[in-house]
């Protein structure tokens, strides 16, 4: 059995200020972090997730949106960090690194629950 990757809280912060330096969206764009805590969830919950590492990517992409961990930024660095999970982990993907598709997961974030 493969050993999974899984993204470290210092690795997401990275996409975060990469993904703010590559697509502004605002002007107020700022890598900020509003709770380390929220993203040490965010890994838990990937590698508990049920399932083939799809899933997990899934999994990841979820709740990196929901949890709303930056105060800019968010959807934009679920999709690099899920993009990066399943290319470090050696899988395919079709998804590309797109500010249009990354704003398709509005609908993810409206379903935050806390």
């Amino acid at each position: 059995m493969t050993k999974i990757i899984y993204p470290k809280v210092e690795d997401i912060v990275l996409d975060n200020m990469a993904v703010l330096g590559e697509i502004k969206v605002k002007k107020a764009d700022q890598p900020k972090i509003l709770s380390e805590l929220k993203l040490v969830d965010v890994i838990n919950a990937c590698k508990s997730a049920k399932g083939d590492l799809y899933h997990k990517a899934a999994t990841l992409l979820e709740n990196l949106v929901k949890n709303h961990s930056f105060a800019s930024g968010n959807r934009r660095t679920a999709l690099a960090t899920t993009i990066k999970f399943l290319v470090d982990n050696h899988k395919k993907t079709k998804i590309k690194n797109d500010p249009e598709f990354a704003r398709v997961l509005t609908g993810l974030r409206a379903l935050r629950t806390n």
